[in-house]
């Protein structure tokens, strides 16, 4: 009986930054985990000349590294599933050759083969017709997946979707943000429409305002060719913070079957109000790190990192405020913020509550009651809930305190993105992954701010290393006693 295979996975860039840090430990993980197909079989397509030994020898090296858990043990069963190619994303004869390895023993192709393109931007095209060429396309059962930036502006967007239509079914498209595939961002969904006293406030009536934070302790390390080109608003709102902004801000849909899903999402990015050229600086505010102090060592500034164009006005901070003018959050500002260089590695969402509408204690040792949060941090996945007690003791004094809403349980295993988002590519799953549309919308939201900072490259302001930001970012906010909440 004629062996048959699942799925068959090809990696391009086997042998990148993005496959070693986490393609490859992901699906390791699975292995380990029972949920790879024993006959799944894995193809690294990469540049280097290697022969198995020496493929075998860098996946053992990258695991060892990036793997936590790693166990010698289980390194050979999960050898077994990899074939590494060696070949030129450009050279047609190359994908000749790939044709002929994923045909297996002469039989014709499996029922699903996933390309996972785990290259730079600037391949994707050339790798896509590549591969239609060789017969893969629209009338193939194969699936694509593609990393992020889809494509450094609206018009940008729009020809690279045109360009994958050729060849493929938006279907067979998978358009990938690690953000979705966090446990934490889908609890955010049951911890919304799961529970009714938390979806009831969860609206103008109640919220004052919705911070949306993504700060990295890192600089560009060695990113700094692709990142000097592309700067924090492209690199991380306009996709991360921006689809974490939708999961908050959407309406409940009829089901969790994907277009429902991203069918509300879209809905909310079309809501979201127009920025007018002449209100770009009151609504945003770009930045980036001077020389600093960051865990202790000092740092150097954007301008001095390796790679980085003399003179640069690239932003490493972005900061910026949105409306969304429908029913459910008419004048409530979400305020959304991303930088390198800061004190701490942290993602989070902090939703603050409206003053109550009495101040009853006024005439107490209370002054004045500071409005609830609840504070989710997609880091260490907690979600707290922040309300007031009574102090102790003879005088009515209160003190803050936080109820803890985190889901996970001592000695349950945290579930890496990717792990999650490689195992819905394998099963056809699309509900944690991208549509067009979602893209097409995110792009018009944040297209006016770019094409202003476009104009303006004589000047930048900077912040230390090692900070929060530039104390400037306040002025986007609406009120004075609005200020930028720090979770951990």
């Amino acid at each position: 009986m004629e062996e048959h295979c699942i799925c068959q996975f090809v990696i391009f860039g086997a042998t990148g930054d993005l496959s070693s840090r986490k393609l490859l430990p992901a699906l390791y993980h699975l292995q380990c985990a029972g949920r790879m197909p024993e006959d799944m079989r894995i193809f690294a397509f990469g540049r280097r000349a290697w022969n198995r030994e020496e493929w075998e020898e860098f996946l053992r090296g990258q695991l060892e590294r990036f793997t936590e858990g790693y166990r010698p043990e289980h390194f050979r069963r999960f050898c077994r599933h990899f074939h590494y190619i060696q070949g030129e994303l450009h050279e047609p004869a190359s994908y000749a050759e790939l044709v002929r390895v994923l045909t297996h023993k002469g039989s014709d192709r499996p029922d699903s083969t996933i390309f996972y393109l785990a290259i730079r931007p600037a391949d994707f095209l050339p790798v896509i017709q590549q591969l239609s060429a060789a017969g893969f396309s629209q009338d193939s059962d194969c699936r694509i997946v593609i990393e992020k930036p889809f494509g450094e502006d609206l018009e940008s967007a729009v020809q690279l979707n045109e360009h994958l239509h050729r060849h493929f079914r938006e279907e067979q498209i998978y358009r990938i943000d690690h953000y979705l595939g966090k446990e934490i961002v889908q609890n955010l969904l049951v911890f919304r429409f799961a529970n009714l006293p938390i979806e009831t406030v969860w609206n103008r009536n109640y919220i004052d305002h919705v911070q949306i934070t993504v700060a990295e302790d890192l600089g560009v390390e060695n990113r700094a060719g692709y990142y000097d080109q592309a700067g924090a608003l492209r690199d991380m709102l306009q996709n991360h913070l921006m689809q974490i902004l939708t999961l908050v801000a959407m309406e409940p849909p009829p089901s969790l079957e994907a277009d429902a899903l991203r069918d509300e999402k879209v809905k909310v990015l079309r809501s979201i109000r127009s920025i007018p050229k002449i209100a770009i600086h009151a609504h945003a505010l770009r930045a980036q790190y001077g020389p600093g102090t960051v865990d202790g060592k000092n740092v150097p500034g954007y301008q001095d990192e390796p790679g980085v164009t003399r003179n640069s006005v690239t932003e490493t901070y972005v900061a910026v405020k949105f409306y969304i003018d429908n029913w459910r959050w008419r004048g409530v500002p979400f305020y959304l913020r991303t930088g390198k260089r800061m004190p701490a590695k942290t993602s989070s969402v902090a939703i603050r509550f409206r003053h109550t509408p009495q101040q009853l204690f006024q005439e107490t040792p209370i002054e004045r009651i500071e409005p609830n949060w609840i504070l989710l941090s997609l880091e260490t996945e907690n979600l707290n809930i922040e309300i007031h007690v009574k102090e102790p003791g003879l005088e009515m004094k209160m003190r803050p305190l936080q109820l803890n809403a985190s889901y996970r349980r001592d000695g349950e295993k945290e579930l890496d993105a990717y792990e999650a988002l490689l195992l819905d590519v394998m099963e056809g799953d699309r509900a944690l992954f991208i549509r067009f549309d979602e893209v097409e919308w995110a792009w018009r939201v944040v297209d006016p701010i770019l094409k202003t900072w476009s104009r303006e490259m004589d000047y930048i302001i900077t912040y230390p290393a090692g900070t929060w930001g530039p104390e400037e970012a306040t002025r986007i906010m609406d009120k004075e006693d609005q200020y930028w909440r720090i979770v951990l």
